[in-house]
């Protein structure tokens, strides 16, 4: 099976749709100690944080994933106006989210 299209527009050029309702994917990830001694490093020398930039993307990679899989279980075709959302739950635990609105392609006569 192909990857499920997931998009921030609104409109898929040549798709009509109907709208199924709404999705979401959704991972929390957890900073380990080299990342903390890291980061506790860069915080005296200032500079990018690498490894925390790092465990970002995976963790949004794994949201967006989660989001395909809840649209697949409704039986969409697509997802719609994706968004992300991200908040720390602690000083170490980092939370992040991927929604939007599913979608089943029409066939327009």
């Amino acid at each position: 099976m192909a990857k499920m299209l997931v998009t921030t527009t609104e409109n898929i050029p040549g798709h009509p749709y109907t709208v199924i309702g709404e999705v979401f994917g959704l991972t929390t990830q957890s900073k380990n100690l080299m990342r903390n001694i890291g980061a506790g490093l860069k915080g005296i020398v200032g500079g990018e944080i690498k490894d925390y930039t790092k465990m970002l993307d995976e963790s949004r990679n794994v949201a967006v994933d989660r989001l395909r899989e809840n649209a697949a279980e409704l039986g969409a075709d697509a997802v719609v106006m994706m968004r992300f959302d991200s908040s720390s739950i602690s000083q170490d635990m980092q939370s992040v989210a991927a929604y939007g609105t599913a979608v089943k392609f029409t066939t327009s006569d």
